[in-house]
Order: structure tokens, then C-alpha cells, then sequence
């Protein structure tokens, strides 16, 4: 079975779109995972939503989609994400108010755990070195862990007898899961590793395997909606940044 792992959408339907069509030419997927934070930063929470429970997304809660229902007070955050989030909440219409109230933080699924932050703290932990990986290790079950969070393509793999290895995969990387890993997708909505390409992964259950890809999309258009939603240019200007 193979499944596209996606995480940080933050509402930018624009490129979850054209993610979804790149992956169903490579005929890559059989079903979607989702590491949280499908809202947030930009223009189109439902639409976003919408796909998703279209795909029957399996997806679990990130700080943003939080906030966005009231469960997370946006003084957490700095004030241009605040600024975001409390726009959000006033055009969440009321079946994604009911379906973003539905999401757990933590899903386990088969042999991995899908979280946004890190299994020890599911909703705020940046999980970025192999220290914190290994910390982390003793407090989920499965095999492996699909995190989200840093917006940054990354995994690690933990063997017993062997030196921990951090792989920050690049377009077209495949990076195989041996022992218990842990598996950043990177952002759909709003890289941050300096690549503005929408980022996605799809992990083969079969082989242990996860194939990284990035995606060209309309990013003026993008930029369009939301300085048509009157939101942050600081938001506006940084998708097209990558940072």
C-alpha cells in the first residue's frame, strides 16, 4: 500500500491541488495522510477541508487547526499567524468548524503514528535532531512516526547498534525506513527550506520506503487570494520565499 503524506496545507488549496494532481499522474497513491495544520497563514480554509474529505483523508490536528476552533488562544502565536488565525475563525463555515473539532491530535495507523509535532507533544514540539528522535522513541509504539510541524523535508532513522542517520531528502530522493523512523513530509502550503515548491512524500508499506517530491504551482495566485482576504503581507510575501 502506498500513501501520500502531506502536512502544513495552511489553506493554500492552490497548491494542494496541484499536488494532488502530480501524484495521481504518477498513479502514486492509495490513500492521504495528513500530518496537521491544514489551516492557517492563507486564503482558503474550506476549500482546503473540502478536498480533503473528499480523498477521505486520514488526518490528525496541528496548532493551527487548533487555534483556528478556539482550542489554542492565538496569543500563542506571533501576531501575524494570530492575525491569520482569527480570520480564519470567521469564515470557517460550520462543517469545517465541526470538522476540525473532530481531529485527534494522534493517530496510529498500521505501522506508523501520524502526528503534527512529535509523539511526546503532539501539538508544539519541533522535531528537527536526532536528539529529540531518540527522546521521542519511547513514547509511541509503532514502527514509525509521520511528523509535520517544522515545514522542513527531513527523516530520521534509528537502528539499534547503529549511529542515527538524518536525511534531508531533495526532489525525487528516496530514503528507505529502516529500524523506527521518523518522517517529515515538508509543507504543501508553505516551504521553508528555501524552496518554494510545494513539498510531498508517498511511503511505499511495502518496502519501507518514502519517495520525496516537489511541485511547481500558481503562486501569484495564491498571493492573489490572500491579499484579496486582506491578510498579512508578511504572509504574502514569504510563499514565495520558501521561508
Amino acid at each position: 500500500m502506498k500513501a501520500l503524506l502531506l502536512s502544513d496545507i495552511h489553506s493554500n488549496a492552490v497548491a494542494l491541488q496541484a499536488v494532488l494532481h502530480h501524484a495521481s499522474v504518477l498513479g502514486a497513491f492509495d490513500e492521504v495522510w495528513v500530518a496537521g495544520d491544514t489551516v492557517g497563514y492563507g486564503p482558503s480554509p474550506n476549500e482546503c477541508i473540502d478536498i480533503l474529505r473528499e480523498q477521505s483523508a486520514i488526518v490528525v490536528a496541528g496548532n493551527h487547526d487548533l487555534a483556528a476552533v478556539g482550542k489554542i488562544d492565538v496569543h500563542a502565536f506571533n501576531s501575524y499567524a494570530a492575525a491569520a488565525i482569527r480570520w480564519t475563525k470567521e469564515v470557517l463555515t460550520p462543517e469545517s468548524t465541526k470538522y476540525l473539532n473532530g481531529l485527534s491530535t494522534t493517530v496510529t495507523y498500521q505501522d506508523f503514528t501520524i502526528v503534527h509535532g512529535s509523539p511526546r507533544d503532539p501539538v508544539w514540539e519541533y522535531l528537527m535532531e536526532y536528539e529529540a528522535a531518540e527522546a521521542n522513541l519511547e513514547h509511541f509504539d509503532t514502527a514509525h512516526c509521520v511528523i509535520g510541524h517544522s515545514h522542513l523535508p527531513l527523516v530520521f532513522t534509528l537502528e539499534e547498534g547503529k549511529d542515527p542517520v538524518v536525511s534531508l531528502p531533495m526532489n525525487a530522493d528516496e530514503v528507505q525506513l529502516s529500524g523506527r523512523a521518523f518522517v517529515n513530509p515538508g509543507s504543501v502550503g508553505q516551504p521553508r527550506d528555501g524552496n518554494n515548491m510545494a513539498s510531498y512524500a508517498v511511503v511505499d508499506t511495502v518496502t519501507d520506503s518514502v519517495m520525496f517530491h516537489r511541485v511547481e504551482y500558481d503562486i501569484a495566485e495564491t498571493q492573489r487570494r490572500m491579499k484579496e482576504r486582506e491578510l498579512p503581507q508578511v504572509l504574502v510575501d514569504r510563499i514565495a520565499m520558501g521561508r
